[in-house]
C-alpha cells in the first residue's frame, strides 16, 4: 500500500557523532552506518559505528550496513555495534533471516535489492515475508568488485513502484537521490521512506545546506 503520511528519510554514510546529531536535528528517522564494503563511500570502523550508535536516541533507527553474507558474521557485528537495525546489502540465504531473528530479537532486518529488471520484483516478493523492510538501490552485484550502495546513480523508478505495489513490507527508496529529484522519486514510487548519501554531502562530509534543501523537497 502507498504511504498515507509524509515519507520518512534516512541519512546514510554517517561518519561521526556530529553528523548523526545534525541529521537527527533535521528530522531523520534513521541513521546509516557503513561497515566494510568492497567499494563505495562512507565506510567507517566498527568501533566508531558502536560509538555513534550509542548516541542515537530511542525511536530513531541506528542502521548497520553490512556486506556479510552469513548470519553468524552479522550476529557478531550487531552484538559489537549494538545497532537496532541491520541493512543487508548483498544476496543473503533465506534460512539466514530466521537465524538472525532468533538470535537478535528486537533488531529490525532490512534487505537491499539492487533494482534491475523484472527479476528484481520476483526477488522482492520472495524476500519480503522474512524482513521488516526492503531498500531499493542502484548497485551492481555482478561486477568483479561489487557495487553494493553509494553509487550516486538512480535506477528505474517504474520497477521500484511495481515492487512497492507487490509487497507488504515498507519500501525505502535509495539511489542517486538529491534535492532536485527526490520529490519526483516520491511521487513516482510512493515509498515509506527515502535514503540519501552523496546527495547531501560535499567532499564526503554531510553538508547542512544540502541537507536542508533535501528535506525541504520531501512532500
Amino acid at each position: 500500500m502507498p504511504p498515507t503520511k509524509k515519507p520518512r528519510f534516512k541519512i546514510c554514510c554517517t561518519g561521526s557523532i556530529e553528523e548523526a546529531q545534525l541529521a537527527i536535528r533535521y528530522g531523520a528517522s534513521a541513521i546509516g552506518l557503513v561497515s566494510a564494503m568492497p567499494s563505495g563511500p562512507g565506510v567507517i570502523e566498527e568501533s566508531l559505528i558502536a560509538r555513534i550508535a550509542a548516541t542515537i536516541p530511542p525511536g530513531i533507527a541506528s542502521v548497520l550496513l553490512t556486506s556479510q553474507q552469513d548470519a553468524d558474521s552479522i550476529i557478531e557485528q550487531q552484538r559489537y555495534c549494538r545497532v537496532n537495525t541491520l541493512q543487508i546489502v548483498d544476496h543473503f540465504p533465506m534460512d539466514g533471516y530466521k537465524k538472525l531473528r532468533n538470535a537478535l530479537p528486537g533488531v529490525s532486518l532490512m534487505q537491499v535489492i539492487h533494482v534491475g529488471g523484472d527479476e528484481s520484483i520476483d526477488e522482492a516478493i520472495s524476500i519480503a515475508p522474512y524482513v521488516h523492510g526492503i531498500l531499493l538501490d542502484s548497485g551492481n552485484q555482478s561486477l568483479a568488485i561489487k557495487e553494493l550502495g553509494g553509487t550516486g546513480r538512480t535506477h528505474n523508478w517504474a520497477i521500484s513502484k511495481r515492487i512497492r505495489e507487490a509487497v507488504d513490507a515498507p519500501i525505502f527508496l535509495a539511489g542517486g537521490l538529491n534535492a532536485a529529484n527526490v520529490a519526483e522519486a516520491i511521487a513516482t514510487v510512493q515509498p515509506y521512506a527515502v535514503d540519501v548519501c552523496s546527495g547531501v554531502r560535499t567532499n564526503g562530509n554531510l553538508d547542512e545546506e544540502k541537507l536542508a534543501q533535501f528535506v525541504s523537497q520531501i512532500p
